[in-house]
This record gives C-alpha cells, structure tokens and sequence, in this order.
C-alpha cells in the first residue's frame, strides 16, 4: 500500500504536556516513516460544520504501517499520553495519497 497522510486537527489543553510531547515527537514521527507536511493555526471557517480547532497538523507517513508502527509502538508508551493530556477536542483522520482525483470520479462500474 502507499502513502498516507494523517490529518491531526486538535486545541491546546495543556500546553507544558504538548510541549513534552512535541519536543520528543518530531524525532519519532521521521524515524517511523512520516514526515511533517505542514504546520497551522486557525485563522477562519469558510465554509463547513466541523467544529474549529487552534492547531492543524498534516504528516505524511510511507504507509498506513508506518502510522500504526508509532502509534503503536510500545517504546513510545510514555510519550502519547503527553499528546493525550495535552489536547483536547482530537480528530486523526488518515487519507490515502493521490496523485490526481481519478480514483474517487470515475463511475461505479
């Protein structure tokens, strides 16, 4: 399988938990096969009915393996709880990488 890109859309609750957690996490993220897209803050709703949050993060990961190798792994145990405690309101949701928007217009056959 290919790439995915895990979309993390969350508010600061605690923000010396997510500072524990961010300042480990950057490491860990790359030596399990993602990459930090893009960083964001919310500016404003244009359009849509999902509830905002202060902080957009998108992670490109070389696979949906990848993803699940840190969020699993156990080495990392004491460092999700940071993410944990230190966010509120969390949406992850994971896309599959696209090259263009073939595979979802074309007809059902």
């Amino acid at each position: 399988m290919g790439k995915v890109y895990a979309l993390n859309l969350f508010d600061v609750a605690d923000r010396a938990e997510y500072l524990a957690y961010s300042r480990r996490s950057a490491a860990e993220v790359s030596a399990h096969g993602g990459r930090v897209v893009a960083l964001g803050k919310f500016r404003e709703a244009a359009t849509g009915e999902i509830t905002p949050r202060q902080v957009m993060i998108l992670v490109e990961w070389e696979s949906p393996e990848a993803f699940e190798s840190y969020r699993d792994d156990p080495a990392l145990a004491d460092l999700h709880p940071h993410r944990e405690n230190g966010t509120s309101s969390y949406v992850w949701h994971l896309f599959d990488r696209l090259d263009d928007l073939r595979p979802i217009l074309k007809a059902a056959e």
